[in-house]
């Protein structure tokens, strides 16, 4: 078990909480701030990475991930400082991937190909729509025309570039949700991340529709509908789902959220940045503190850290199941066990097999088409 992690991977997460506007559906630890001395928070980045590279001496560092927030509001001059700080406190891989969030309104051409010259070598972009007026009701502060020049620059700059959409969004039907995926599948994407739209409690969307007036949503068969015709397009572009809410065309697929998928180790550091790291044969939750300020006081005295959990066997393959049914390759049974100690319920095996829900092909488990659409049923029949 003290070596399992090397079945996932090893990544470097770096949160960026900073965006210029707060969208009204979104739960990330974001802020919005006006002054941002950008010196004192690389001070703070590299002081983590020191950190955390001392408990994990020696690792071969296969990705880095720039998530937020908006790290494309970074300054160039910190990412690079950040990777190269990276490269030379780990072995950086000869293939690892480095990716970057991006929103449309961010990209400027000189600040992107300044952050390949960093050494970032792929985008992910925040689209979420290329319906103007959809885009408003999301209080996203681009236009379609600009996320399709963000893109322009983006691929001009980088050989992999994937966006993000949201759908099931309010009055949208079947039919404009199809024509949009094929206008979005045209753009020469080799990965699409492709997200129903949720309401979480405690955000601007949350509250409308605790009072009744976040009219227009989808009926629960209509999004599901929009879930199936979103497998039956991306399937007939050659982008298959790689898991469930991920499409990319074979060997463009995010190695470093295949970590996460897998269920190796990373280092996550910035306000609100999770971890999962094996040390001395213990596999550990490391959480960050939220609010800005506060971490940056943390690290200040000695580290941002502000909580660290020691994962039980239990915990483990619980874990592990919920993150490798998402993948369309599955989950290794014995792999399972050997984490978890205990065997998965047959019973409820066979009513998955039965129910055309699960395939068992030798040692690997797989959620089928019809399993995946409801996925989150099945992971409880497994647990159970």
């Amino acid at each position: 078990m003290a070596d399992d992690w090397r079945n996932g991977g090893f990544g470097l997460y770096v949160h960026w909480p900073f965006c210029e506007a707060k969208c009204p559906y979104c739960d990330f630890n974001s802020h919005v701030s006006r002054n941002i001395d950008q010196k004192q928070w690389l001070a703070c980045y590299l002081s983590e990475l020191k950190r955390a590279a001392a408990e994990t001496p020696d690792r071969v560092l296969n990705t880095i991930f720039f998530g937020g927030g908006t790290p494309s509001l970074m300054a160039p001059e910190t990412v690079a400082a950040i990777i190269d700080e990276a490269r030379a406190l780990w072995h950086p891989a000869n293939d690892m991937e480095i990716t970057l969030e991006a929103n449309p309104g961010s990209v400027e051409a000189g600040r992107f190909a300044a952050y390949g010259d960093a050494g970032v070598n792929r985008i992910s972009m925040g689209v979420q729509a290329l319906n103007d007026d959809d885009l408003r009701r999301l209080g996203r502060i681009h236009t379609v025309a600009e996320a399709r020049a963000a893109f322009d620059i983006a691929h001009s700059c980088f050989d992999r570039v994937s966006f993000d959409l949201i759908y099931a969004r309010q009055h949208q039907t079947l039919d404009t949700w199809r024509a949009e995926l094929t206008e979005a599948l045209a753009m020469a994407v080799d990965h699409l991340s492709l997200y129903q739209l949720t309401i979480e409690d405690g955000t601007a969307f949350g509250d409308r529709y605790a009072l009744g007036k976040l009219r227009g949503l989808p009926e629960d068969d209509s999004a599901a509908d929009m879930y199936l015709a979103t497998q039956e397009i991306c399937d007939a572009h050659g982008l298959p789902a790689y898991e469930v809410s991920n499409h990319a065309r074979p060997g463009a697929e995010s190695q470093h959220n295949l970590i996460y998928w897998r269920y190796g180790d990373y280092v996550g550091i910035g306000p609100g940045a999770h971890g999962r790291l094996t040390l001395n044969g213990h596999k550990y939750a490391t959480e960050t503190y939220l609010s800005p300020n506060t971490w940056l006081t943390a690290v200040a005295q000695g580290q941002g850290e502000s909580s660290r959990t020691r994962l039980n066997r239990q915990d483990q393959g619980a874990e592990y199941l919920m993150m490798c049914m998402r993948l369309d390759e599955g989950l290794d049974i014995d792999r399972y066990m050997i984490l978890s100690g205990r065997e998965l319920p047959q019973r409820n095996l066979n009513s998955l097999v039965d129910l055309g829900m699960i395939t068992l092909d030798e040692n690997r488990l797989r959620a089928t088409s019809n399993g995946r659409a409801v996925l989150n049923a099945v992971i409880r029949e497994l647990l159970e």
